[in-house]
């Protein structure tokens, strides 16, 4: 089985994206380098990395921005400056402060500035592997879990029987 098509593949289970919490900061579920253990996200990023980046920063931020604005922000930063990256890695920091991941390799600026696609897939992977469904959104993915927790409660039978 493909493991873009299988949290479970990395290692973590799935389900709750919020079950994932942690004083104790934590490794990444992925090296910065396994590009190619998601050959799909991986050719996406090198091709667009502000649809990849668009997804990671709707689920960074809890859908308060949605994919499509801060993709379309990324991309016209690295049209007209070539620094998209700048933008980027304040969300790899945002991310690692949600789930209290290491700062690893080095300092998120230099994994943006001098990796960026791997960066951009690293992060991608990492919300999967939390249980994010990356082509729901926010909101999919909250009607998800939603639906998956009212799926869990008995449905009373019948009415009142005499």
């Amino acid at each position: 089985m493909n493991p873009a098509s299988n949290p479970n593949a990395y290692g973590k289970p799935s389900g709750n994206p919020a079950e994932y919490s942690s004083n104790a900061p934590t490794k990444w579920s992925t090296g910065l380098f396994d590009c190619f253990s998601d050959v799909p996200n991986c050719c996406l990023t090198c091709w667009c990395p502000c649809i990849t980046f668009g997804q990671i920063a709707e689920i960074v931020d809890k859908g308060s921005n949605t994919c499509t604005t801060t993709g379309a922000l990324y991309a016209l930063l690295e049209i007209v400056t070539g620094f998209g990256c700048c933008y980027s890695c304040f969300y790899r920091t945002k991310m690692r402060n949600q789930y209290m991941l290491t700062e690893s390799p080095c300092p998120d600026f230099l994994v943006h500035c001098c990796c960026e696609p791997c960066a951009l897939c690293q992060e991608h992977r990492e919300l999967r592997v939390r249980g994010y469904d990356m082509s729901l959104g926010w909101e999919g993915n909250m009607e998800k879990q939603n639906r998956g927790v009212a799926m869990g409660i008995p449905k009373p039978e019948g009415g009142m029987n005499r």
